[in-house]
């Protein structure tokens, strides 16, 4: 047997990886939140922490999402211990600023919830607020080169889900609560 044929996905298992890697690097669900409202706070003054951290969760059960966590995260590791190619090491290693594998990778994120997530993902990769701006002040020895702009896209992401559902909400077609 080959080992493709061995291989079987076990969904359970890359969900609770995602959750583990994030932990392990230091994220949380509701710094994540934080994000969304910051984002949010302005166009529905309503909007809680609580519904937020809602938002965020629902993101982070979609494949794609977890796909991406899982393959940034990874880079960030392996280039923290020196084990990519040059010049590939050193672009990570210091996140370099015409290098935009990582946003591209981050925008497959942002990607499954529509364009507005774009404009979302653009602004807080620019204003860089909370847990954004400890993961870019490359003050230790990690490196978050991917990670950054994947906390920002699921951010970007969830603030999307937002607005279409008070959207939903204000044309009285609700729906399920999220998926």
């Amino acid at each position: 047997m080959t080992k493709s044929s061995e291989y079987r996905l076990n969904s359970t298992k890359i969900a609770e990886a995602t959750r583990e890697w994030l932990t392990k690097r230091g994220v949380e669900v509701p710094q994540i939140a934080e994000l969304v409202l910051f984002l949010q706070k302005d166009y529905y003054p309503e909007l809680t922490m609580q519904e937020c951290e809602m938002y965020v969760e629902a993101v982070l059960t979609k494949r794609e999402v977890q796909n991406a966590i899982l393959t940034g995260i990874q880079l960030d590791l392996l280039a923290e211990e020196g084990k990519l190619l040059s010049p590939l090491q050193e672009m990570i290693e210091n996140d370099e600023g015409l290098y935009g594998c990582d946003e591209i990778l981050a925008l497959s994120i942002v990607n499954v919830y529509g364009s507005i997530g774009f404009t979302n993902f653009g602004y807080v990769d620019k204003l860089k607020p909370g847990i954004l701006k400890h993961l870019n002040d490359k003050e230790d020895a990690q490196c978050h080169t991917f990670l950054d702009d994947i906390v920002g896209a699921i951010a970007a992401a969830a603030s999307s889900r937002v607005a279409h559902r008070k959207q939903a909400e204000r044309e009285g077609r609700v729906g399920p609560p999220i998926d």
